[in-house]
């Protein structure tokens, strides 16, 4: 059965191989991402979309990727970005870190290495301590697909996993139906808002009732 993506990557880099191979590896790694090789374009999507993690070169086009980092971070943006990069210094690996980066990855690199990065700055943004993510008695292994409430394995389909992974990751804050409709497809068109609340109804008779609060005119948030 085919899974949703459990997370959304913003690449920026400007070099044609090594984008085409990243975009490659997360998407064997069931990550969706969209790539982009501008500061520019990278501002402007950010703005707009919702991201996991940024991936985000030094060498760009048009800017230094640290000052658009340092700009980011100034602008209280809280996704956790990645730097990547060909420079060996020590100085620009601190410059990076002081920057606002979570992490730090050297050229050449091994993808899986990238991935399991990616995953660890995400946890760690959301204070998760593994793959699974956790809130009350609902246990989500994000590798497995598997979710347990209470102990207990409860089949899900494939948008109701996506809609209550999302609501975990929230940790008790409201997530819109804008913003669900966007991350359960992130690359095609927004899922409706009629289909979304029918997975929700579903979610509830299967997980509990209680268990999944309606914020009206809003949106959807975990029960505390």
């Amino acid at each position: 059965m085919a899974y949703p993506k459990t997370m959304h990557i913003l690449l920026v880099e400007d070099d044609l191989d090594l984008g085409r191979s990243l975009q490659q590896s997360l998407r064997t790694e069931g990550l969706s991402s969209e790539w982009l090789r501008s500061a520019a374009d990278a501002r402007r999507f950010v703005a707009q979309n919702a991201y996991d993690c940024v991936l985000l070169d030094l060498a760009l086009p048009d800017a230094f990727g640290l000052d658009l980092l340092r700009e980011w971070r100034k602008a209280k943006l809280a996704v956790p970005i990645i730097v990547i990069t060909a420079r060996l210094g020590l100085e620009d690996r601190l410059a990076g870190l002081d920057g606002g980066a979570d992490d730090f990855v050297l050229k050449p690199f091994i993808a899986q290495e990238l991935v399991s990065r990616i995953r660890a700055v995400v946890r760690r943004s959301a204070q998760q301590a593994n793959s699974e993510w956790s809130a009350g008695s609902i246990r989500i292994d994000t590798r497995q697909h598997q979710v347990r409430v209470g102990g207990q394995a409860v089949d899900l389909s494939p948008r109701e996993f996506g809609i209550l992974l999302e609501l975990v990751r929230a940790g008790g804050a409201v997530v819109s139906k804008d913003e669900l409709a966007r991350r359960l497809e992130p690359l095609g068109d927004p899922v409706d808002f009629g289909a979304i609340e029918v997975h929700v109804h579903n979610l509830r008779r299967k997980i509990g009732a209680e268990a999944i609060r309606t914020v009206r005119g809003v949106g959807y948030r975990l029960a505390s």
